[in-house]
């Protein structure tokens, strides 16, 4: 039997109605660049690169050493890299996390919910996982909204759970179990 790991490498790209979800390249710099170096994308996660020489170390140092489960989200009508989605599977839970980035300009447009239920497919229908979680910053509520659209259920709060620019901030965790996600198909 193979084991997730290599069934996941299997799966390296999804493709939805308007999106390519595949590895990120060294070529998707000016791309990732693009939104990484935007306060208002990216002032709810971690300090993201605010220029080209930096976007391509992170992605050499962190997307192409490790890349399975890093998929670039491309606009297929633009061949744009438009965000990223992050899929984190914990072989001994049967669980994984998911995180994600969207270009703030590409908003309001339902393309990290196609990006979820596409992972999320591959979650349980392929990889035949029994939970997928998420969490994000309390103030981020368009992400809360997103894991609601993909069938998540709220958790709870955790209280002043990470540090955010310096301030220590609360995460709402939502998650979804592989019946949950049977059932609203």
């Amino acid at each position: 039997m193979k084991t997730t790991a290599v069934r996941l490498a299997e799966h390296r790209t999804l493709e939805g109605e308007r999106l390519l979800l595949r590895p990120i390249r060294l070529d998707d710099a000016a791309d990732m660049t693009e939104y990484t170096s935007d306060e208002e994308t990216t002032r709810f996660i971690f300090a993201e690169p605010k220029n080209f020489e930096q976007t391509e170390r992170l992605i050499a140092n962190y997307y192409l050493r490790e890349p399975i489960g890093k998929f670039a989200l491309v606009l297929k009508s633009e061949q744009k890299l438009i965000g990223s989605i992050e899929f984190r599977v914990d072989d001994s839970t049967r669980s994984a996390d998911l995180g994600f980035t969207l270009s703030r300009h590409y908003w309001g447009n339902g393309y990290m919910t196609e990006a979820g239920l596409l992972i999320l497919g591959l979650a349980f229908d392929v990889l035949g996982l029994e939970r997928v979680h998420a969490a994000h910053e309390t103030g981020n509520v368009n992400s809360g909204r997103m894991m609601l659209r993909l069938g998540m259920t709220h958790e709870g709060t955790r209280r002043k759970d990470h540090l955010s620019n310096g301030k220590l901030v609360d995460s709402a965790y939502y998650s979804i179990l592989k019946e949950e996600y049977e059932a609203g198909r």
